[in-house]
């Protein structure tokens, strides 16, 4: 019966449970999948893993390694600007915990939706705050991989190009570094989709359930079918030029 006191305290309603459970579960079931699916069939994941690694080769052939730390500190750029963006967002949202009554009125005046409780209100900002928050998570710990990934590219030691693979185990370990910092960034960024969806719930259960289907056909796409993919995957046909 606690269940059903606590439903009543909070003035939620079963279809807002349903919602909730819709976005966790839409959310934890695409990450299953997308992992399962990236073995079989190609994504960006996956093909930007082959390009890691074909960094690294190239990589470990040069004796001047500017290029490869640019583009490390590039991409530590790209969540280091994630990353400071997530903690304003979390800022925001917690001193909006200070105004619920406030943010209560703006939603009222809304059309199509549904009159939430104050609890309710606070329930969807600590929502909110979960996702950003696990998303700060993951593109902190990316950055340190790419610092991991930086030191070790200038740990790595020169191989002649007549036997790039004599040192594989060189190339291995930077490319799985690099592509762990790559999940986790990748991860960061569908937790800001899905938060879309998440904000959606401050409307209408009912449009937070369309928003959760809608990220989750928007990143299958981008991931699995995009022009961006089939332009990493396809092959080189350019013509050989004869002597």
């Amino acid at each position: 019966m606690f269940g059903t006191r606590l439903i009543s305290e909070l003035n939620i309603t079963w279809l807002d449970l349903i919602a909730v459970g819709f976005l966790v579960a839409g959310w934890v079931g695409y990450v299953a999948f997308a992992g399962r699916q990236r073995t079989r069939v190609p994504s960006l994941q996956s093909a930007m893993d082959g390009f890691r690694r074909e960094w690294m080769v190239r990589m470990i052939e040069r004796d001047n390694r500017m290029v490869d730390v640019n583009v490390m500190r590039n991409l530590t750029r790209s969540c280091q600007f994630f990353a400071s963006t997530t903690m304003l967002i979390l800022g925001a949202l917690i001193a909006l915990m200070g105004y619920v009554q406030q943010a209560l009125d703006v939603v009222r005046e809304l059309p199509f939706t549904v009159q939430a409780s104050h609890r309710l209100l606070e329930m969807k900002i600590v929502l909110l705050v979960l996702i950003f928050a696990y998303a700060f998570f993951k593109f902190s710990w990316a950055i340190r991989q790419l610092g991991f990934g930086s030191i070790l590219i200038a740990a790595a030691p020169k191989q002649p190009k007549e036997n790039p693979e004599q040192h594989a185990v060189h190339i291995n370990r930077i490319a799985r570094i690099a592509s762990y910092a790559g999940s986790h960034f990748n991860n960061g960024l569908r937790a800001y989709y899905f938060a879309l969806a998440a904000l959606a719930w401050f409307l209408h259960p009912w449009l937070m359930i369309a928003a959760t289907l809608w990220v989750v056909l928007v990143l299958y796409r981008r991931e699995f079918g995009s022009r961006t993919l089939k332009a990493m995957m396809e092959e080189d046909r350019s013509p050989t030029l004869k002597p």
